[in-house]
């Protein structure tokens, strides 16, 4: 069966804001699967949703990307395939000025030499892909530059959440993907790298296991391995909202809030988090649900 779950990132998503960040989820959720209706992969899928994620003012993420405390815009993202042995891997960290992380590194999962670049070694690489870095006038949206001149962040320096975006899906044969990319966190220090390209992170393919991409405070999703944890869950036998929820208090015990979606190798998805709001949405075997907020283990997705 196939399945697509998108997330905008964790976090206290303002009341008129949220119809916003919803329908955005909505559409990325629907770009996805109609590469996956029209036999595409799950890498392709979530590529796909995260560019649109990308693209959208609303999340953090490359336009919409917050600024560090340079006023520059660095990104990181990440794409996994769940394979055997191993997964396929690329993932980028604090690469200046880039729209579309999520592709760059889907290229280097395909080039197979590296599993990560960063900075300037990553933009190299860009250039030598046909990706071209872009400039404050067209990377940073109205929201990203109030952010920055508020200096948010700058007074509460250990940032409990982020609002990174992500997706994972399962393709019609059976294979996973997963995909986040990320701004990271407001008024951070240059160079900072967070959890979005670290394997196991904030990002999980699993092959006959599943897919997670997580989002919220990355030094915590960093220290508690979320990801991993939830598709450890997965493998275990616990049902995906169950296996999302254990990841989410892992994340708590170690001090971070923040939120997960997962996909299993069945297609069934799982959400949860700690935040008051994570936008998200799905289409699984056609049918589509979305939401914001988090949900008890007996409730239903919204459709």
């Amino acid at each position: 069966m196939a399945a697509i779950i998108v997330h905008g990132g964790a976090g206290a998503v303002d009341d008129e804001r949220r119809a916003a960040c919803v329908a955005g989820c909505e559409a990325a959720a629907r770009a996805g699967w109609a590469r996956l209706e029209a036999g595409g992969s799950a890498l392709d899928a979530v590529e796909l949703a995260v560019r649109a994620l990308e693209d959208d003012p609303e999340f953090n993420a490359g336009y919409g990307a917050v600024l560090n405390r340079d006023g520059v815009v660095e990104v990181d993202a990440c794409v996994m395939v769940g394979e055997r042995p191993a997964p396929r891997i690329g993932a980028v960290g604090a690469v200046p000025w880039l729209r579309h992380p999520v592709t760059l590194a889907r290229r280097i999962l395909e080039d197979g030499e590296h599993v990560l670049l960063v900075a300037e070694g990553a933009l190299a690489f860009a250039r030598e892909q046909g990706i071209v870095a872009e400039s404050a006038a067209t990377m940073v949206s109205p929201r990203a530059r109030a952010r920055f001149e508020r200096h948010e962040g700058e007074t509460a320096r250990r940032m409990r959440t982020g609002d990174t975006v992500g997706a994972c899906a399962i393709g019609a044969d059976g294979r996973v993907a997963a995909a986040t990319s990320t701004g990271g966190i407001p008024w951070k220090r240059p160079g900072r790298v967070g959890d979005t390209p670290l394997a196991g992170a904030g990002t999980w393919a699993e092959a006959g296991v599943g897919a997670a991409s997580a989002t919220g405070h990355g030094e915590s999703i960093i220290r508690a391995l979320m990801a991993r944890v939830a598709i450890d869950r997965l493998r275990g036998g616990d049902a995906p909202d169950d296996a999302a929820r254990a990841a989410v208090a892992e994340l708590v015990r170690v001090g971070g809030d923040g939120g997960i979606i997962l996909v299993g190798s069945d297609g069934r998805i799982g959400h949860h988090t700690s935040t008051s709001r994570m936008p998200w949405a799905s289409v699984v075997d056609g049918a589509r649900a979305s939401g914001a907020e988090p949900r008890s283990g007996s409730d239903e997705p919204r459709s």
